[in-house]
């Protein structure tokens, strides 16, 4: 057996207490155990590293809302490898007994940890996969997120291009789940609006030579391009979308994962992209001038989407957690608390569905001078319809 198969490898379950947090009673003397989910190598690391710093600022800065609790954190890394889920997860809850499990990043990671976690003991938190089916068919009461499902921020880029009068376009994507999931929802708002898909591209996954299917697209001559990549993806797509000639001439939309991270090195190309997302770095509100100076202080650099929906998710535990005055053992109560509260978030203020999935803003955002800028709302408090959800 080759030795990265080994639960020794992953990541060595580093265990930290937060500094300076002690139990001034008898009652308060069990830390709260946060298993921790994410990558921390590999092509998602950066993702990973900036969700467990937002979920640990948001911990620290609401410490007075534990009751005398501590929080041990035990980390695992995931390597974004859905083959790895099971096991890491069967150990956070039968081995370290863990309170709440959070993660994954990746979409497959978070189907199969959900194998293992779902209606169990453990409250698990996603912040980040956006797979439709974890909100959806595979929902359950200990399952909530605090980022977004793959319908969320397609959905209502379909009205947005009709609103525009694009009548006629082209969509693409890779041919995985989350790419099929975002061109689906697009093409459900857009269809619905009278609108008409020329052809839509699949592209085999992780490929990024683009320059073939972008001449298609051109010999086509549609109103608009709507496409979902990300990371690499993206940088690749939009830069090969402006050198072939159709920047400014064939208006490119996306999901908001097209132009999120990836600014500085699409460069010029960018320029004029138009995406939805449930957040913008410039978002005008109290909390996200306060989240985003804190972050930049705490940890040097500035704070993106991720560390947004992993700080989301240490408010979440700590509004819990005061509200049940740091006695969280009744696993109905605490998540009948849960489904109560409203997250004051940078995004702005979500609450949640039936199946656990923020109720949340999307915005229309445009690139201009290398930034998404908020030019609107593309949908007000939408909700996931979380489609084969059975619980109430």
């Amino acid at each position: 057996m080759k030795k990265h198969t080994s639960l020794l490898t992953l990541a060595s379950a580093l265990i930290v207490s937060l500094a300076g947090w002690s139990a001034p009673t008898a009652a308060a003397d069990k830390p709260i155990k946060v298993g921790v989910m994410l990558p921390f190598s590999g092509v998602y690391a950066a993702l990973g590293d900036a969700g467990r710093n937002g979920m640990k600022l948001a911990l620290e800065q609401h410490a007075d809302k534990l009751h005398g609790r501590n929080i041990e954190f035990i980390e695992m890394d995931t390597e974004a490898r859905p083959d790895r889920a099971p096991e890491i997860a069967t150990s956070l809850m039968s081995q370290k007994k863990a309170d709440f499990i959070i993660g994954p990043v990746h979409s497959g990671v978070a189907m199969g940890m959900l194998k293992v976690l779902r209606n169990k003991k453990p409250v698990v938190i996603i912040p980040n996969a956006g797979a439709n089916a974890a909100t959806g068919p595979w929902c359950a009461p200990n399952v909530f997120r605090t980022s977004f499902s793959a319908w969320q921020p397609s959905y209502p880029m379909g009205k947005a291009a009709l609103d525009k009068g694009y009548k006629k376009v082209v969509t693409m994507s890779w041919n995985y789940g989350f790419g099929k999931e975002s061109l689906a929802a697009f093409e459900e708002s857009f269809k619905a609006g009278g609108g008409k898909v020329l052809k839509k591209i699949m592209v085999p996954f992780p490929k990024t030579e683009f320059q073939s299917y972008i001449t298609d697209i051109a010999s086509l001559k549609p109103d608009a391009v709507f496409v979902f990549f990300a990371g690499g993806g993206a940088v690749k797509f939009v830069k090969d979308y402006n050198a072939m000639g159709l920047s400014g001439k064939i208006p490119l939309l996306g999901s908001g994962f097209l132009t999120e991270g990836t600014l500085t090195a699409q460069g010029d190309a960018a320029e004029g992209v138009i995406t939805g997302l449930h957040y913008a770095d410039g978002l005008d509100n109290p909390a996200n001038h306060a989240f985003r100076a804190d972050y930049e202080k705490a940890f040097g650099k500035p704070a993106d989407l991720y560390a947004v929906q992993g700080y989301d998710t240490g408010l979440l535990i700590a509004m819990a957690v005061d509200q049940l005055k740091g006695n969280i053992s009744d696993q109905g109560k605490l998540i009948q608390t849960m489904e109560s509260l409203t997250i004051p978030s940078p995004r702005g203020d979500f609450t949640f569905s039936r199946a656990h999935n923020p109720i949340q803003t999307i915005y229309l955002r445009t690139v201009e001078n290398g930034e998404n800028r908020v030019i609107g709302v593309a949908a007000e408090a939408l909700e996931d319809p979380a489609r084969g959800c059975k619980m109430k």
